[in-house]
């Protein structure tokens, strides 16, 4: 598998984290559809406080109810890819801004510190046990 490195594109889909689609959190329907794709990656980053269009502040602070806290979702891959994801997302209700961010990926992979075990079923290059990509499947780019 290759690395993504160089140019890429940032996707962040910033949503409230009491917002459901079906039966669960819209942000993790966000991540299910990164990964269907083949994305490069996706993460979600829960926000202690913020606020959005309704001008309403939620705050994870101890005496307040930490209800409806900001969440995103960012999502990293080649600018190709990430704007071919972008209809995915088209029949999701209850999303906040979709951003779209220009970045340089640097370094691409699990570490590689002295002393530091990768995850069972990789080597430390991020590669699977028995060779190939995690997951046993391609991407079209790795070619």
């Amino acid at each position: 598998m290759s690395r993504l490195r160089g140019t890429a594109l940032r996707l962040t889909v910033l949503v409230g984290e009491s917002r459901m689609y079906r039966s669960r959190p819209l942000y993790t329907e966000v991540v299910h559809r990164a990964h269907a794709a083949g994305l490069a990656g996706a993460s979600v980053f829960r926000g202690i406080e913020g606020f959005g269009a309704s001008s309403v502040i939620h705050t994870a602070r101890l005496l307040s109810l930490g209800e409806d806290l900001p969440v995103a979702v960012v999502a990293v891959d080649t600018a190709e890819r990430i704007r071919a994801f972008l209809p995915r997302l088209e029949d999701l209700s209850g999303l906040g801004p979709v951003l779209l961010e220009e970045c340089e990926v640097v370094r691409f992979g699990p570490a590689e510190a002295p002393g530091v075990d990768a995850p069972d079923g990789e080597s430390a290059d991020g590669e699977s046990a028995g060779g190939g990509t995690a997951g046993g499947a391609e991407r079209e780019a790795d070619r």
